[in-house]
């Protein structure tokens, strides 16, 4: 069967099409520039927007299961089009779907996904390691980590464990109409992974606490709004539902322990130094 991965070249999705070749599954992967996707021998690449709806009666032809993403643009935002979108996998003789949660509420694909009669699967991830990517300038120049709420705990899961929960639940059964909350196996502090960092690297990189305050401020000098700051302040001072709790659901449904931050570190540390 041929499986459509969206969001091809993102952090989940990338991992989500490797993983899929090397178990011997026709994939097709969606990318708004096939030019530029650089994605593995074997894949079919196809041009299409998840978001705007071009391109998605050639994207789903042919194809029974698929993963989906909540979200689309450059600005991430949830997409809109949910009836568009399931109404053209159906036609297609889509059956199976994993669904990318961008937030704790339900989104208007997910509710469309659900009223469309597809099997489905949510991934419910708490937090992206590759959000450490984001210290990477301030690392690399000054050897330096500024952030705000320190003894915040987030239990950060690796994207290529969302991609390979993703992988199972497309090409398995006994998945559908589970909503799979993704934690690593670790929670940590802010200068836990700065700690983790520099162990890792091999020099010392220096973790310097901003207040609240001084947070808001660089949210908003970043283009956040206010509904955006309201949503990192939650995160940080009241995760949702398991942010801060480690869960074991990567091993249940993969059948191998969730790989650690530490080792997310090492597959990326280049960008860092």
């Amino acid at each position: 069967m041929t499986i459509l991965v969206t969001g091809a070249t993102g952090n989940v999705g990338r991992p989500l099409v490797a993983e899929l070749l090397a178990a011997g599954h026709p994939v097709r992967a969606l990318t708004r520039n096939p030019a530029k996707a650089d994605l593995p021998a074997g894949a079919e690449v196809v041009a299409g927007d998840l978001a705007g709806g071009s391109g998605l009666e050639a994207a789903f032809e042919g194809v029974t299961a698929a993963h989906l993403i909540c979200f689309g643009g450059d600005d991430y935002a949830p997409l809109t089009n949910g009836e568009q979108i399931v109404s053209t996998a159906v036609r297609a003789g889509v059956r199976r779907v994993t669904v990318l949660k961008g937030d704790v509420d339900k989104s208007p694909l997910e509710t469309a996904v659900e009223a469309g009669g597809l099997e489905w699967t949510y991934l419910a991830p708490v937090e992206f390691m590759s959000n450490t990517l984001e210290w990477a300038a301030s690392i690399r120049e000054e050897g330096t980590v500024r952030e705000g709420f320190a003894e915040a705990r987030s239990a950060m899961i690796h994207d290529s464990d969302i991609a390979s929960v993703a992988a199972v639940a497309l090409t398995g059964d006994g998945h559908a109409g589970q909503e799979y909350w993704l934690t690593g196996p670790e929670a940590l502090t802010m200068p836990e992974r700065v700690r983790v960092l520099s162990e890792v690297l091999g020099r010392e990189i220096r973790f310097v606490e901003l207040s609240r305050d001084e947070m808001i401020a660089r949210w908003r000098a970043e283009g956040y709004g206010d509904g955006d700051i309201e949503f990192f302040l939650t995160v940080r001072t009241d995760p949702p539902i398991t942010g801060d709790l480690v869960l074991p659901t990567v091993e249940k449904v993969t059948g191998r322990p969730a790989r650690t931050f530490a080792q997310w570190v090492r597959e990326h540390a280049a960008v860092f130094n």
